[in-house]
This record gives structure tokens, C-alpha cells and sequence, in this order.
């Protein structure tokens, strides 16, 4: 390896921005080099190679307009992306590089020698495109070069500023690169389209480790209240060296779905060193393959509905079958009591099916124990 290259490595695993890596057609190389120096678990979370066309469709979710194209890098970097996210704790710099080339081969290829680089952050994209100058490498040195230029790209996001070297033929090859930033409402419009799984509003200092388990109290929070604060606080209480988490879901499964500028509304009771996601998962079993182990903090009432046959085609086994996949993913639920139809009910006064007993414990009264409502605190404002 150079040894330039190698400092510039060693710079990206030691910043805070993880990533995973999508590459197709090209830019191997890239990988052993990022693997093989010290504190690569640093920096990569995951590496695919989808170089079949069916395993390039599963990753997509698509047929590619074309394997090799500027679109195309965007959606891999997209999903890239969203797969971060999911493997990774609030409050961590993630980041989906996507590469899709046409480099020499045998036979020789007809078209143009490019490839196309992107990657995609919560605030942004960074975008590279170059022809390389046909006939001037052998495959090895072709992807020598898109290599560096992931590296190069991977630097960029993680704020390096060592100068990755790439030996570019003069007056025939030209690295065109092009940065796209994204405000809040626009990463809001992305996650309400569904292009982005979640968006993490982190107001922790300290970015918590991986194997923390999340404690995760999910609502509308319309508005946010004491009631919710004194709830996630005795909810980790039970769960020591817990992260408590807010998660506001844009799709609710018994609501009309968030708007915009509900949510933006929404987003500014949480800026005050709380850690909130936004989603657009309605269901829990959604949420855990959002944030497999994790404690989900629910009222009897929700129980209720998630031990309801009616919400799974009246099917007890279809219940079961989702309950105990939750539960797979490594996540229960702490309830707390709460008032249902004018009677205070707390876990042990509802029937919960022995195969899915282990998964639900209650919070006791003497921890948590509120009738405050954000309905009451909307209605209580507009009497």
C-alpha cells in the first residue's frame, strides 16, 4: 500500500463516522486496504459486493435503470445507507458508500471505462464521477485508481484532510465531484417518502457503545409531557445502563399519518439533550428490526392492542409468530399502568399467552404512575 494512502487510512478510522460499503464492478482493493489497517472496526460496519444482477435487485429492492450510471451509485449509496442506520446506536456519524464501475475486462469492453461514487450521510451527498482513459491500465491498475477514489470519498465524509493520491493521466481524465447538502425539511421529506428508515436527533454528549441496550418509549408526543419524562425514567430504572430513547413514528397504525410541519413541531421539545428518532415504522416488529435489542416502554393499553388477534387477521398463531419474532431480535417490553375505558389497569390484570409471558414486565405503580395525557394537556389548552 502507499504509504500516503495508508496515513489517510489510518486519519478515517480515526474519526467518529462509520460506514458500510456497496461496491460492484470495481474499487476491491478498497476493501483489504481499509481492512488491513489497525482499527478497521472503527470505521466499517459492513461491506457487500453486489456483483450479480440478482443480488444488485435484492439490494435495490429493483431492476437498475442501468448497472452503471450515476443513479444507480445514488441508490446503492441510499440503501448503503439505511443498512448503517440500522447498525448502528443514536448519536453515531454513519455513512453509505455506494460504487458501481465498468473497468477492463475480457473481452474488451466496447463503451467507456467509469465508474460512479457516492455517499450518503444524514446531511448529505458527496458524489464522484470519472472516465478513466481506455487502453492506458490493465484491470488491476483501473482498480488501483476507483480505490482511491473511495478512499478518497470515504475521507471527504470523515472530515480528512490528508490528500489521498491519485496518478490521473493529464489532459485525458478528470475527477468531477459535486457535494449536495440537505436541510431538516428536506431529510424529513426523504424520511416521509420512505427513501430513509429513521432520522437520529442525538442531544447526548457521549455516543453510546454498541451492545448498549436502548430503552425506548415511543409516541406522538403531541405534547411532550412530564408524564413522559417521569415514564422513560423509571423504565430505565429497571434497565440499568440503559440508553433512553424517544421515537416518534411519521405512520401511526391507529392515526392519520404525521404531516411535515407536525413533525417539525414536534422536533422542538426535543432539543435539549434528549435523544430522539424519528421513524416511519408503525409496528413494533418493524421497530425492533429498526433496533434489535432493545426494551420497548408501552402503557397496558398498547399491550392490549399488541395481544389483540384482531390486528393480525384474527390469527392467534399469526400473534404468536410475531410476538416471538420480536423477541428473536433480542427486545421485550416494560408496561406500565394506565387508565382503559375510565378503569386503571396495570400488566398483571390482562391475559398474556404463556409463550409470551417472558417477553412484557410490568413497571410497578410504586415507580411510575400518572393519568396525565397529551390529550388532556391539548384539550385543557384549547378550554
Amino acid at each position: 500500500m502507499d504509504p500516503a494512502l495508508r496515513v489517510v487510512i489510518d486519519a478515517i478510522h480515526s474519526s467518529p463516522t462509520r460506514a458500510v460499503l456497496c461496491l460492484s464492478g470495481g474499487a476491491a482493493q478498497a476493501l483489504g486496504w481499509l481492512l488491513s489497517v489497525p482499527r478497521a472496526s472503527n470505521t466499517v460496519l459492513e461491506a457487500t459486493v453486489p456483483y450479480s444482477r440478482a443480488s444488485m435487485v435484492q439490494l435495490l429492492g429493483k431492476v437498475p435503470s442501468q448497472s452503471v450510471c450515476r443513479e444507480t451509485a445514488d441508490e446503492i449509496a441510499m440503501a448503503a445507507y439505511n443498512r448503517a442506520l440500522k447498525l448502528s446506536m443514536p448519536g453515531v456519524q454513519v455513512a453509505g458508500i455506494g460504487f458501481t464501475g465498468a473497468l477492463a475486462s475480457t473481452p474488451p469492453k466496447r463503451g467507456n471505462h467509469r465508474c460512479f461514487v457516492t455517499a450518503r450521510t444524514q446531511s448529505g451527498l458527496w458524489q464522484y464521477d470519472l472516465t478513466l482513459a481506455k487502453g492506458y491500465r490493465d484491470r488491476y491498475a483501473e482498480d488501483y485508481l476507483t480505490s482511491c477514489v473511495v478512499v478518497k470519498t470515504l475521507a471527504d465524509v470523515c472530515g480528512v484532510l490528508e490528500v489521498v493520491p491519485l496518478d490521473l493521466k493529464d489532459g485525458a481524465e478528470e475527477l468531477r465531484g459535486l457535494k449536495v447538502v440537505y436541510s431538516e425539511e428536506e431529510q424529513l421529506q426523504q424520511l416521509l417518502s420512505g427513501q430513509i428508515c429513521m432520522i437520529n436527533f442525538s442531544g447526548g454528549s457521549n455516543t453510546p457503545s454498541w451492545g448498549t441496550r436502548r430503552v425506548v418509549l415511543s409516541g406522538s408526543f403531541n405534547p411532550l409531557h412530564d408524564g413522559h419524562i417521569e415514564l422513560l425514567d423509571a423504565a430505565c430504572s429497571l434497565r440499568e445502563g440503559g440508553l433512553p430513547m424517544y421515537e416518534i413514528s411519521a405512520i401511526n397504525a391507529d392515526k392519520p399519518p404525521l404531516g411535515l410541519s407536525d413533525i417539525k413541531e414536534r422536533l422542538k421539545q426535543f432539543r435539549s439533550g434528549k435523544t430522539l428518532v424519528v421513524t416511519n415504522q408503525p409496528y413494533f416488529y418493524r421497530k425492533a428490526e429498526l433496533f434489535p435489542d432493545s426494551t420497548f416502554v408501552v402503557g397496558v393499553d398498547t399491550a392490549l392492542r399488541l395481544l389483540d388477534t384482531k390486528y393480525y387477521g384474527d390469527s392467534k398463531v399469526r400473534m404468536l409468530e410475531v410476538l416471538l419474532g420480536i423477541n428473536q431480535l433480542g427486545c421485550d417490553f416494560l408496561v406500565a399502568g394506565r387508565k382503559v375505558n375510565g378503569t386503571f389497569q396495570v400488566l398483571s390484570d390482562i391475559q398474556v399467552p404463556s409463550e409470551v409471558q417472558s417477553m412484557f414486565q410490568e413497571i410497578p405503580e410504586n415507580l411510575f404512575q400518572s393519568d396525565l395525557s397529551s390529550t388532556q394537556l391539548r384539550q385543557s389548552r384549547l378550554g
